[in-house]
């Protein structure tokens, strides 16, 4: 009662007495006691009801249980006080800067983030009216993607001395071809170009700024094969002078993966005539049991049935033969052959042959085309000349391609199945070592080749894949915004995979001064250009 008393107390800004008294007036009072109190306290008839129930009230919560008035009190007075650690927290946090959101703007861009996004991002770390406007914002990119433009100028014409093979493509960004270019082995995007079409000529620009280039592959598109043809005379080696012709010739591979995906349609086509023939013919068996139930003449549609599923057998067999052809097709196209050895164009070439005389029928045409197109086994021309250079005893060199092959051989196969290959390999090694005494530092120019030999232009699908997930998000892409991406994902850190801890430019062989991308962004393209040279003196 003395808590519901004090609770009274500091709720009133009358006396106790008299809320005591007026609630005593109207819960045990006579009748007309309540008039009279109201008479005798000043108070109306109302207000001495307000404060019996108020009364009835307290002494209800002080009896009923629960949290206590301290109690409640004391987490009152912890939560203000808590506030106001808050605000003062807030009052004393540093701002970010207006460098910091452009830092952040800048690479939510690069990242493929709309100017939408950014600010709503921004707005959820900065106070109301510190949120920079979706105009501003585009500003900013706009000044980061002119400055990625001018690095990246430099960075290409440092860059020419390591491109010695590139994957091709294109992509269209609504609608405008953008031409892509990707160093296989360090994932480099080194071409990104918004071009009014994708003809012969504007890919000889493309790769006329690479004058060292040696080897490119892509699909069987007539302007990249144009193109190609066109660069020799577009090119020049800045390094040389310009009556010095020392850029070599390019060859041109066209990618397997586009010509297995080739075979890959065919084949589920044919399954596809394969499942609707039978249906055809299990609906024609149906009719024949409906029409001997019905006591119809049958003759004539059991006819049509068996020519239906004799039909549904022809294709099947085609596409168990498809099936096959797939089959050997892949095989055939594997740089190694079944038993271990690197397979050479004569060899490959046969076996295409032979798949293709099994091909019969009008969907076979572009894959019996491109199979036997050149261009298809320029890959092995290209590794088996590499590992000549490098090795030019051939026991020697087909002894440590064998090494290599069980060595890559062992990281695929689990521990109960490494045995015999572990004696295999030790068998190829003392041969190694008879054959040449300092065969270790031959194996590692073999190692290098294997490791960095490409057939598929897998590197630029994938970085198209990247360009494809920021189209979704603006409605314009500029040169400027392709150049700012590109600029970010070439000094971008891969967080794993077998190149994680290292960016594509790292990987190409070029050393940068920092690893922060937005630190290179900041440096003047004349200052950043002798920051390299001086490396390369120094190197």
């Amino acid at each position: 009662m003395q808590l519901g008393l004090r609770r009274l107390t500091s709720m009133l800004t009358v006396a106790v007495e008299a809320w005591i008294g007026n609630a005593a007036a109207v819960l045990s009072g006579t009748w007309g006691g309540v008039t009279q109190r109201a008479k005798q306290s000043g108070y109306s008839r109302t207000s001495l009801y307000q404060h019996a129930r108020r009364v009835v009230r307290a002494v209800l919560d002080e009896h009923v249980g629960g949290m206590s008035y301290e109690a409640l009190w004391a987490d009152n007075e912890r939560l203000r006080a808590e506030n106001e650690a808050l605000w003062q927290a807030w009052s004393e946090a540093e701002e970010i800067s207006e460098a910091k959101q452009h830092e952040f703007a800048s690479t939510g861009s690069a990242m493929g983030l709309s100017l939408a996004q950014i600010v709503t991002l921004l707005a959820i770390v900065l106070p109301r009216l510190s949120v920079p406007s979706r105009s501003r914002v585009g500003r900013w990119v706009h000044q980061a993607s002119e400055q990625a433009s001018r690095i990246l100028g430099v960075l290409d014409r440092a860059c020419q001395r390591w491109v010695l093979t590139l994957c091709l493509d294109e992509i269209f960004l609504h609608r405008v071809p953008i031409l892509m270019a990707v160093e296989p082995v360090s994932l480099a995007w080194v071409a990104a170009q918004r071009s009014p079409d994708r003809t012969g000529e504007s890919w000889a620009k493309v790769i006329g700024t690479w004058p060292r280039l040696e080897h490119v592959i892509a699909d069987g598109g007539k302007g990249i094969e144009r193109g190609v043809k066109l660069a020799p005379a577009a090119r020049h080696d800045p390094a040389q002078p310009p009556e010095a012709d020392v850029s070599p010739p390019i060859t041109m591979g066209l990618d397997v993966f586009h010509t297995q995906r080739e075979v890959e349609r065919v084949r589920h086509r044919q399954w596809k005539q394969v499942e609707r023939q039978m249906e055809a013919a299990s609906e024609a068996d149906a009719k024949v049991v409906q029409s001997k139930r019905r006591g119809h003449d049958c003759r004539g549609m059991a006819g049509q049935a068996g020519r239906a599923w004799r039909k549904a057998e022809q294709l099947f067999d085609e596409a168990l033969r498809a099936e096959r052809a797939a089959g050997q097709i892949k095989g055939a196209l594997e740089w190694f052959g079944p038993d271990g050895h690197l397979q050479s164009r004569a060899e490959v070439h046969r076996q295409l042959d032979e798949v293709c005389q099994q091909l019969h029928g009008s969907q076979w045409n572009k894959v019996k085309r491109v199979l036997s197109d050149e261009r298809t086994l320029s890959h092995l021309d290209r590794l088996h000349k590499q590992l000549v250079e490098v090795v030019a005893e051939p026991l020697l060199r087909e002894s440590l391609i064998r090494v290599w092959f069980l060595n890559d051989s062992l990281k695929q196969m689990q521990a109960n199945a490494c045995v015999s290959v572990r004696h295999q390999m030790v068998l190829e090694q003392v041969l190694c070592q008879r054959l040449c005494a300092q065969w270790q530092s031959a194996y590692v120019e073999v190692d290098k080749r294997l490791r960095h030999a490409v057939r598929a232009s897998s590197a630029v699908e994938g970085i198209n894949s990247v360009v494809r997930m920021h189209q979704g998000r603006h409605r314009h892409v500029s040169q400027g915004m392709l150049d700012l991406k590109r600029f970010y994902w070439n000094c971008r850190i891969f967080q794993d995979g077998k190149r994680k801890g290292w960016c594509p430019y790292d990987l190409l062989g070029l050393k940068l001064p920092t690893s922060d991308w937005w630190q290179l962004l900041q440096m003047a393209p004349e200052e950043f250009e002798q920051n390299l040279l001086t490396q390369e003196v120094v190197a």
